[in-house]
């Protein structure tokens, strides 16, 4: 019998904890720190999920067996090399990438490169820094509206920006490069625009072998579904199942991230989340 404990507070943790308490293998499933959903299945826990050192506490006060890892944060931080780290914690499995494997999620200009390099479909795009801010303004005049700014690092969701026209985009690339998302939009990546229905499809993956999870739909501000406000960035998580159009670049993107580039010391032991949008769906 498992006694599990699961990091975050969000909606994504709230079902990873239901599911999870449905297994007859659990005996004891902890949430740190949990919500009102998470607590209805399993025991919250008052420790932030990048406070490693109160997680390392608990972990060994409570015979823990297994750490599943929802929110980006902690895995960004290492969370993964912390207990591989740890004589203590370094036996029990961390549901979640390395720190070095976890940059494909925590740099969104490391991702585009990732991508270019092997052959997966992505927007064409280009980075720029606080020192770049007239040759971005300049790059956005070579483009069609509406204009995508990505702040580099995360912003939990908040760091997408989808502008009408040229001047509101120079005036937001100017913003976020000069701190408006802190250390996060420190640099920007500015993508072509893509229309056509987005999915998001999961991957469990060990570096050698995968699994594919069920696909589903993330209807954002981006979504007419969801606002007409162009300028908002990610805010709205209604869920629902698609009916995919194009899954042709899944087995590209998966053999790319678990086996083409990582070395083997490049723990990919964790979900992989490809978000496909096709441009004629």
């Amino acid at each position: 019998m498992t006694n599990l404990l699961l990091l975050g507070s969000g909606g994504r943790e709230h079902a990873l904890a239901w599911k999870i308490a449905q297994s007859p293998k659990i005996n004891h499933l902890y949430i740190a720190p949990g919500n009102a959903g998470t607590a209805q299945v399993g025991t919250n826990v008052p420790l932030r999920a990048d406070d490693f050192e109160g997680i390392e506490r608990f972990v060994l006060d409570h015979d823990i067996n297994m750490v599943v890892v929802g929110p980006e944060d902690p895995l960004v931080k290492g969370i993964f090399d912390f207990f591989a780290s740890r004589p203590a914690l370094s036996q029990i499995p961390v549901i979640g990438p390395s720190k070095k494997g976890a940059v494909l999620e925590g740099s969104k200009d490391f991702a585009k490169a990732f991508m270019q390099r092997h052959g997966i479909p992505t927007a064409a795009y280009r980075t720029f820094d606080g020192t770049q801010v007239e040759a971005g303004c300049e790059f956005l005049a070579t483009l069609s509206a509406p204009y995508v700014l990505k702040a580099d690092g995360l912003c939990a969701g908040k760091g997408v920006l989808i502008l009408p026209t040229l001047e509101e985009a120079q005036t937001a690339l100017r913003e976020m490069l000069g701190g408006q998302f802190g250390n996060a939009s420190s640099r920007v990546v500015i993508e072509e625009f893509l229309s056509g229905i987005e999915c998001s499809v999961f991957v469990l993956t060990d570096g050698r072998s995968y699994k594919i999870l069920p696909e589903a739909k993330d209807y954002t501000s981006g979504s007419s579904i969801a606002t007409d406000n162009p300028k908002s960035s990610n805010t709205i998580a209604a869920w629902a199942t698609p009916k995919p159009r194009v899954l042709c670049c899944v087995s590209r993107v998966i053999w790319s991230t678990s086996s083409r580039e990582w070395p083997k010391n490049v723990s990919t032991n964790a979900p992989l989340s490809s978000m496909i949008a096709p441009q004629s769906a």
